[in-house]
């Protein structure tokens, strides 16, 4: 199984930057893409970015794409969300989430809380 820990969520005020974190441990080596997702409350959990390891490319969300950045090092398991210009419709829990090759099975950390305030 894979484990999961994001950091580095907290609060921020408008248009300022902040950055998460995430690590993976235990069987990582069937790992193939790390994401990140966000869930506000009342709403649904939505997709924000992610990493291929195989090629390193990204993809996002519209909403995320020009403010939001993310990267990682597959060979030390940690992926990064770097967001910037954030606004309060960015305030949400964050989850960073591991897909695990040939099993299907996503893997989610436990979330970390990001306030923005006006």
């Amino acid at each position: 199984q894979l484990q999961i820990v994001e950091s580095g969520g907290g609060l921020v005020h408008v248009g300022g930057s902040l950055r998460l974190s995430c690590a993976a441990s235990g069987r990582t080596s069937g790992t193939t893409v790390m994401s990140w997702f966000r869930q506000a409350p009342g709403k649904e959990r939505e997709f924000v970015g992610r990493i291929t390891w195989s090629d390193s490319l990204t993809y996002y969300a519209d909403f995320a794409k020009g403010r939001f950045t993310v990267s990682g090092d597959k060979y030390k398991n940690t992926v990064s969300l770097q967001m910037r210009s954030l606004k309060p419709e960015d305030t949400a829990v964050y989850y960073c989430a591991a897909d695990e090759q040939g099993t299907g099975v996503r893997y989610w950390g436990q979330g970390t809380q990001v306030t923005v305030s006006s």
